[in-house]
């Protein structure tokens, strides 16, 4: 197994830009140092809380300050872009890393980015999202002539092309044929993991989702192996999750339930976006739960690792027993206010050093 950090990244929403970045920074610089494999931050237009517009942008400035941790985009929402765009940034951040670049993708999560960007129709989004990845995988494919027409998009460059210039000529990543692709799942039935598979790209399952939709999403992992003849050796599958390590069990269960700690904040605030949404099936402990019933508390208690150092082994091994080997365990990173900041740092530093050994060791 391996380890990362996933950040959406979420803040308090009056927290300065200038914090959200430079705390961002630290934190996969600190994650490099202790030997993470990748980090993945997120994509959004439309909320103070989740401040970050250009994760690309963000992560070329950590290129020359770590050494081999991998940037993830988490991920680039597809519908809200022109394709051509995309696939020229994602090429440059391609050579600019030297090849530490996995590119996640999505349609998108946040409503009022929707709004933003005229994507509030679900069907008109999967379009777009399909298309898109289409097209910038063609984009990286050829050499020009470039006529890819679409429903929503049409990228013509056939007149103005100089080949002894080099005009005319679209960028292309520097690992090949592409970089890893990789698409998130939130959903309790996961048939976007099994699709994943199924197009040689890599699902990750978003923390928030209780344990239960982590175990279905190995069905429909192993779905999408058998459909395309390959081995389900979860490889290729990684999953995030909110984790909390103290010195014992009760010390983590206070941190956890602290309404001023960070993993309360987040899940405090989750739950609220998706009554909004009416999109609450996605973090329910139990799926068929009415929204009355559901607390905060039941939330982090069925969502988050937490525990002493070998409760949390425990609970991760418990994990990949009930569900499957994933290839990648990615802790949610949270918002580092206060004692959050230690909190963190302890969690990530024993991942590491005391929980990771011991899970590859067995």
């Amino acid at each position: 197994m391996e380890l990362g950090l996933f950040h959406m990244p979420l803040h308090p929403a009056d927290k300065p830009m200038a914090d959200v970045l430079k705390e961002n920074t630290e934190k996969i610089i600190y994650a490099d140092q202790l030997g993470f494999s990748e980090t993945w931050i997120g994509e959004h237009y439309s909320a103070s809380t989740e401040p970050i517009t250009a994760p690309m942008m963000f992560m070329a400035s950590l290129i020359p300050q770590t050494k081999n941790i991998r940037f993830g985009t988490g991920v680039v929402c597809l519908p809200n872009h022109h394709p051509a765009q995309v696939a020229g940034q994602a090429a440059q951040f391609d050579h600019m890393s030297g090849g530490r670049f996995n590119f996640g993708i999505g349609p998108g999560g946040l409503a009022s980015d929707m709004e933003l960007f005229d994507v509030l129709d679900g069907s008109v989004r999967a379009e777009k999202f399909a298309e898109s990845i289409n097209m910038i995988k063609q984009i990286w494919s050829q050499d020009p002539p470039y006529d890819i027409k679409g429903k929503h998009w049409h990228i013509k460059l056939t007149d103005n092309i100089i080949p002894k210039l080099g005009v005319g000529y679209m960028q292309k990543p520097l690992q090949k044929p592409c970089p890893p692709i990789s698409l998130s799942s939130m959903s309790p039935d996961g048939n976007s993991v099994a699709h994943a598979i199924k197009m040689g790209w890599k699902p990750i399952t978003a923390n928030f989702a209780p344990e239960s939709t982590v175990i279905n999403h190995w069905h429909k992992y192993v779905e999408g192996c058998d459909a395309v003849g390959i081995k389900p050796t979860g490889r290729e599958w990684s999953v995030a999750r909110n984790i909390l390590i103290a010195d014992s069990d009760a010390q983590a269960e206070d941190w956890l339930l602290d309404p001023k700690g960070s993993d309360f904040y987040y899940f405090d605030y989750l739950w609220e976006v998706l009554k909004v949404a009416n999109y609450t099936a996605v973090i329910k402990p139990i799926t068929t739960m009415e929204d009355k019933d559901v607390t905060v508390e039941s939330i982090v208690k069925a969502s988050v690792i937490y525990g002493s150092r070998k409760t949390v082994i425990d609970k991760i091994m418990s994990l990949r027993e009930r569900s499957g080997p994933f290839n990648t365990l990615l802790k949610a990173a949270m918002d580092g206010s206060g004692a959050n900041r230690e909190r963190e740092r302890l969690t990530m530093r024993r991942l590491a050093e005391d929980v990771l050994p011991v899970i590859n060791a067995g």
